[in-house]
Parts: structure tokens; C-alpha cells; sequence
């Protein structure tokens, strides 16, 4: 993205020393963001102003949902299911929500999906930034107020129908202990940041995926026991909420999961997740409730 700005200001005879465009200069700071709102404020997802009549054009966009993150013995673990929808259709069955924002940090995405992926490579490249300015990466609490700032701007296209609601969650190198360093975030569409306790799940479907967390998650749980945790909220989901995916054995769609841990982010292989998902619907044969 970056370069696409350098690019375009060259083209236009607006280069500085080096090759960078003048208002790299004149941005006083270690943010990404403020600097594209200086050079290019067009390339940033909440200055896509839709034009008139069409306010209530969310539905025409492909929509996803549900991510749920919770914590275990040593991090935190997010889940998202593959569904998008538009309107009463299914618009894409095996799309990513899940995503590594550094290192040690994951964002998954509910709402519309090309700003919301959108956002997160814009939110990858605040975060690199900033430690290339900075020698030094922010604290967990500094990414999740970048987060905030940066949905917040993206509120006139949510007051349109294209809101974008993510969910963030790492580990705290600053922690009294890794089963202290796992942390979660989420937020509205004002961009208001909440810090979580132990889990949490946003999307069409998070009532009844924290509904499922509430019951099956307990302090002190493996990596194991919460990855089966999350999939199983995952499941309580798509029974209940159509936009929410269920898995699907027949394609080979499974739900997305990614942990964070003191060896930073590692997205665990399908291989695994598709084992999970055949105990899980075994013992649905029973219990289809769960």
C-alpha cells in the first residue's frame, strides 16, 4: 500500500528526497494511518463515500460472521467459521476471518468483508510501521487502541450499512505470567474499545457462540481442550443462525483457528481441526444439542 502511494505521487511530479512524496515529510509521528490521510486519504476504507441513494447498501455487500476468541493455559485462541453471506444468499463458503496482525497479535473480522480485509492489511502495515519508526513494537494495549482509532474512522461507511466489527486477541509479552498474557478485545462500530474476560465472539451468530463459551470453557484448559471449545461454539452457532457456516466434511471446509502463545501466532493445521470436527458431530449422533 505504501508503495502504491509513493507511486502515485511520483507519477503526479509530487516526489521528495529519496523518492518518497512530500507529505511523508510532513506527518510528525510513527502512524501509517496519519500519514495516508496526509498523502492519499482516497485509499483509506472509511472515505469510500457511497453515492446518493444507496445508504442502505450493506446488503449488496458480502457479509461474514462469527469469530469467537478465548483463552487458555499459555494464550489465546480465535476461531472463525467460512461463511459470507449477501442478503438471503450464501455469497462465499470458505472465506478466511481469521488473520496473524504481528507476530503475537490476530484480528478476525465480522461484517463487510472487502473493508473489513481491507482494514486488516491497513492494520498489519500501521503495526510494521510503527516498529521500522519506532525500533520497538506497541504493547498489546497500544495495538488495541490503534484498532480503535481506525474503525472509528471507517463510521460514516457503518452509518451506511458497511460497518466492520473486529475482534482482536494476543499475547501480552508484558504479562505477570503466560496464563495472565492472553488477552481479547472487541469493539462497536464508534470504534469503542472493551477489554474481554476469558472469551467472546462477535457476528450474527456470537449470541449463541457465547452462549456455548459460557457453558464449556473453564479456567486453566489446554490449547487442546479450547480449540475444541471454540469449535464446538462454532457449531452452536451455524445450528442456529444461518449466516453462520457450519463445517462442511464434503468440501473439506473446516472452521479457521489460530493461536497466540509465547512462540507467537500459529494457525493450526486443518488436519487437526477436521479430527475435532469428527468428534464433535460423533457425539451430536447423541446429543444434538450439545
Amino acid at each position: 500500500m505504501g508503495q502504491h502511494v509513493a507511486q502515485r505521487h511520483s507519477s503526479l511530479g509530487h516526489t521528495a528526497v529519496g523518492g518518497l512524496p512530500p507529505a511523508f515529510g510532513a506527518v510528525d509521528g510513527s502512524s501509517f494511518v496519519e500519514y495516508l490521510s496526509a498523502a492519499a486519504p482516497d485509499l483509506l476504507p472509511g472515505n469510500r463515500v457511497l453515492p446518493p441513494g444507496l445508504s442502505g447498501a450493506g446488503g449488496l455487500a458480502p457479509h461474514g460472521t462469527t469469530v469467537v476468541a478465548a483463552t487458555y493455559n499459555g494464550g489465546v485462541i480465535m476461531a472463525g467459521d467460512r461463511r459470507a453471506t449477501m442478503g438471503n444468499m450464501i455469497a462465499e463458503r470458505d472465506v478466511e476471518k481469521v488473520f496473524p496482525a504481528d507476530p503475537y497479535t490476530m484480528i478476525g473480522i465480522a461484517g463487510t468483508v472487502g473493508i473489513a480485509i481491507e482494514m486488516v492489511r491497513l492494520y498489519q502495515v500501521e503495526l510494521e510501521h510503527y516498529e521500522k519508526i519506532e525500533g520497538t513494537s506497541l504493547t498489546l494495549e497500544g495495538k488495541a487502541n490503534r484498532l480503535s482509532t481506525m474503525i472509528r474512522g471507517n463510521l460514516g461507511a457503518a452509518m451506511q450499512g458497511l460497518a466492520v466489527v473486529p475482534l482482536l486477541a494476543g499475547f501480552d509479552l508484558a504479562a505477570d505470567g503466560p496464563e495472565a498474557a492472553g488477552k481479547i478485545f472487541s469493539y462497536d462500530i464508534t470504534g469503542g474499545r472493551h477489554e474481554e474476560r476469558n472469551y467472546h465472539g462477535v457476528g450474527s451468530g456470537s449470541l449463541f457462540a457465547r452462549g456455548a463459551l459460557k457453558k464449556r470453557w473453564r479456567p486453566g484448559q489446554s490449547l487442546e481442550e479450547v480449540t475444541r471449545v471454540c469449535v464446538d461454539a462454532l457449531y452452536d452457532a451455524a445450528d442456529e443462525d444461518s449466516a453462520t457456516g457450519g463445517p462442511d466434511p464434503i468440501r473439506k471446509l473446516y472452521p479457521m483457528v489460530m493461536s497466540a502463545s509465547a512462540e507467537g501466532v500459529t494457525r493450526i493445521p486443518e488436519e487437526q481441526i477436521a479430527g475435532v470436527v469428527q468428534d464433535i458431530l460423533a457425539a451430536r449422533v447423541d446429543n444434538p444439542g450439545g
